[in-house]
């Protein structure tokens, strides 16, 4: 093993017992952040940053979120092998990559060609080809492949966006940042409930680039 790859590797042990440290317990979604090289979904030459739990900007100006959001919106999901996952806004490919790692059947869909195409890449790359790429608009979904066992978005709606309420199946669990301002969002978990209703908890305020409408 080369010199960098002994470090990166020590940095991402590093990152996992931070995670434990801020709370996240579930075993599965640890030994994943261990397993998975998050180096390898941001731009060449930022190694050093990569296993830091800060957020980090890539292309089109969006974001990769930091670990801990990326460990609390899966540990939120409760995810079971085999669940149909569908992720609005790939980014860099990570938390598909997560998701993916951890059994699911994932759809994830990306409004920046550009980024869904460095995105693809970057899961052909580490091995994550399972995973299931469309280019459009998030807040739309994907009706034509619904209904979906758990939904996650990854950037903040200014309200709960309904049309992809009524993409999960009865029992489904969505997890979405929603706030209005730009500082700060909520994060919520949305439970679709047997008779149609739905219930919701929140479980703390981050910080997310937009959810925009349409694609580009």
């Amino acid at each position: 093993m080369s010199e960098e790859n002994y470090l990166l590797k020590g940095q991402r042990k590093r990152m996992v017992e931070d995670l434990k440290d801020k709370g996240i317990r579930d075993a599965k979604i640890l030994d994943a952040f261990a397993k998975i090289p998050r180096h390898l979904f941001i731009g060449k030459g930022f190694e050093e940053w990569a296993y830091r739990d800060q957020a980090f900007q890539i292309e089109c100006d969006q974001t990769i979120s930091q670990p801990y959001t990326v460990a609390l919106q899966t540990e939120l999901l409760n995810l079971k092998p085999g669940d149909k996952v569908l992720e609005i806004g790939t980014g860099s490919g990570y938390q598909a990559a997560v998701l993916a790692e951890l059994g699911a059947e994932v759809y994830t869909i990306e409004r920046f060609k550009q980024l869904m195409e460095t995105a693809a890449e970057n899961l052909r790359n580490t091995g994550y080809t399972q995973v299931k790429l469309f280019y459009g608009d998030g807040w739309k979904g994907l009706p034509d492949h619904a209904p979906f066992d758990k939904i996650i978005v990854t950037a903040a709606a200014p309200e709960i966006p309904k049309q992809l309420l009524l993409q999960l199946k009865p029992g489904g669990i969505a997890v979405i940042p929603v706030g209005k301002t730009s500082s700060s969002q909520k994060m919520l978990r949305i439970k679709r409930n047997e008779d149609g209703s739905y219930s919701k908890s929140s479980h703390g305020f981050f910080r997310f680039v937009p959810m925009l409408k349409g694609k580009t």
